[in-house]
């Protein structure tokens, strides 16, 4: 069974504890000059951000059906079994279109590097393979972050509402966006409060870019025929009027023509 993240902005408090855990785990430099910047980087896979006396995490929300591997040329993403999206770094070769792809624009990239890499949370594919936690749900002090079968934690995420519907948002971040993802997210006031995208479709991308590309040869060629007959009116037009320009000029008998001995 897939695994999943759910995080519930209701119970975090802002402390960064899962930020300082992240970098631990990818042995990534963490202080307080570090804990200050809410954007994630290449190297802060994770951040908090504080809106007001609300709070929201940004961390890869590893799609179901995720766009950064169906552009990937190499293969360098893959969409595990388990859950995570994983990168092989040895495979990449510094395209950067999952930077382009990405819908949650999550990928980083190490621009000040010798040997520069694509950075993005893995969601601990290696500890949750041998049944660990994430490192950020494990170092959590309040519940905001769990992790668990994705089917579980929709039915927690439900079970909260139902509970609780005063004190959420009616809707589950991640339960269908982009065809759904890994790291599902409840919010007390809407989401986009909170800058979390909510104008993406539901639809997969990668499905939404192979119904336009399927229907490509039919372009070309519908294309191909409009061309062809501009191309022909155009050069009829022409015909046209160089026959009409034959049929104005006077025409002359020659010398002699016509005249009597």
């Amino acid at each position: 069974m897939a695994k999943a993240i759910l995080y519930d902005s209701t119970l975090c408090v802002g402390c960064r504890a899962c930020e300082e855990a992240c970098a631990k785990k990818w042995g990534n430099p963490y202080d307080d000059k570090i804990a200050e910047q809410e954007q994630i980087s290449a190297r802060k896979l994770t951040a908090v951000q504080t809106h007001g006396d609300k709070f929201s995490r940004r961390l890869c929300m590893h799609c179901e059906a995720p766009t950064c591997v169906s552009v990937c040329p190499v293969g360098a993403l893959e969409k595990t079994a388990l859950g995570p999206v994983i990168y092989d770094a040895d495979k990449c070769m510094g395209c950067r279109y999952c930077m382009v792809a990405c819908p949650f624009q999550v990928p980083t990239y190490e621009w000040d590097a010798m040997v520069p890499r694509m950075r993005k949370c893995d969601m601990c594919f290696e500890r949750q393979s041998k049944g660990l936690p994430t490192a950020c749900t494990e170092a959590c002090p309040t519940g905001a972050t769990i992790c668990g079968e994705r089917d579980a934690m929709i039915a927690e995420a439900r079970k909260r509402l139902a509970e609780k519907p005063g004190e959420y948002h009616p809707a589950i971040y991640g339960m269908n966006e982009v065809g759904g993802t890994s790291v599902l997210m409840l919010s007390a006031v809407p989401f986009e409060q909170l800058g979390l995208r909510t104008d993406l479709p539901r639809a997969p991308l990668p499905q939404l870019t192979w119904d336009v590309l399927s229907h490509l040869p039919d372009v070309v060629v519908l294309g191909s025929v409009l061309l062809g007959g501009v191309w022909w009116i155009t050069h009829r037009r022409e015909e046209v009027a160089l026959a009409e320009a034959a049929r104005s000029v006077p025409q002359t008998k020659p010398s002699g023509e016509g005249s009597s001995k």
